[in-house]
């Protein structure tokens, strides 16, 4: 990267890292909430799972596209999209699955799909935080 681009993106731009606070915090607590079913059989936990991981989705999705476009500018752009899209296809199953009906809900698929959309979130906040650290030394 040359010095007149690194200039023009010191860190992560401040949209990106906005969008992508909400992925981390909401796959993580809809993880949170699951564990919690499992261990209550309430199903009103389900419901905000459910509600969460939408959330999650939503902003996933703008961070996404957001991180596309960079992803020409940006050398670890490119692996924080890549990560990123695997977070928001994981969410997006695991929406689907959270629409099933009670146990079926969330059970051991559930878990997994919550677990796996979790890891991805904050590994794709990893890469861009290590990323901007490093463009910023």
């Amino acid at each position: 990267m040359s010095s007149a681009s690194s200039a023009s993106w010191p860190l992560l731009p401040p949209p990106p890292a906005v969008l992508l606070s909400f992925p981390v915090a909401l796959f993580t607590t809809a993880l949170f909430t699951d564990i919690t079913y499992l261990q209550t059989a309430e199903v009103q936990w389900t419901n905000f799972s459910s509600w969460l991981i939408v959330g999650a989705l939503v902003f996933g999705g703008a961070a996404l596209a957001w991180s596309m476009m960079l992803a020409t500018r940006w050398r670890a752009a490119r692996l924080y999209t890549l990560l990123l899209a695997f977070a928001w296809i994981a969410g997006l199953v695991n929406a689907f699955q959270h629409s099933r009906d009670a146990w079926s809900s969330v059970g051991t698929t559930g878990l997994i799909l919550s677990i796996l959309s979790t890891a991805l979130a904050i590994a794709a906040g990893w890469v861009a935080h290590g990323a901007a650290r490093g463009m910023a030394q």
